[in-house]
C-alpha cells in the first residue's frame, strides 16, 4: 500500500476513535508527544487519551510529505463542537511508527487587533 494511502488510514481511525486499527500502526516501543501541552505518552496511553475522548470526530488529511523514514502530515480533525488542525511528524522504523511529534492547534476567527490592522486575507 503506498504510504499516503496508510496515512489516510491512519487519519481515518484517529477520527473514528478506532483503538485497534490504530495500534497497528504503531512499534510496540513507540513514543508519542504532544508538544502544545508538554506530554508524553507511551503506544497504550496514546490510544487511550485519542480514543476515549469524547464527543464524535470527523478527519481528513489535508497535505503529506516524505524524506527516508520521517512523514510529515497536516489533518483537519473536527467535531460539532471544536475544528483544530494538526501538524504531524511521524518516525517510522520498519513501517511502523516508532515516534510521532504532534502541534495541535484550535482553529478560530482573526484576532480583532490583527482584523484593525487590514493585513491578510482569507486562505481560500
Amino acid at each position: 500500500m503506498v504510504e499516503r494511502d496508510r496515512m489516510n488510514l491512519y487519519w481515518k481511525y484517529v477520527a473514528e476513535q478506532n483503538a485497534d486499527q490504530l495500534l497497528t500502526f504503531f512499534h510496540e516501543n513507540g513514543v508519542i508527544r504532544w508538544h502544545c501541552t508538554n506530554e508524553q505518552f507511551t503506544v497504550p496511553e496514546f490510544i487511550k487519551a485519542n480514543c476515549e475522548y469524547p464527543g464524535k470526530w470527523n478527519g481528513k488529511m489535508e497535505r503529506m510529505e516524505q524524506t527516508g523514514n520521517q512523514i510529515i502530515t497536516v489533518a483537519h480533525i473536527w467535531s460539532d463542537e471544536v475544528s483544530c488542525h494538526v501538524v504531524s511528524f511521524f518516525h517510522m522504523e520498519q513501517g511502523k511508527i516508532k515516534q510521532l511529534d504532534e502541534y495541535w492547534g484550535d482553529d478560530g476567527e482573526i484576532p480583532e487587533w490583527r482584523l484593525n490592522m487590514k493585513t491578510g486575507r482569507p486562505i481560500l
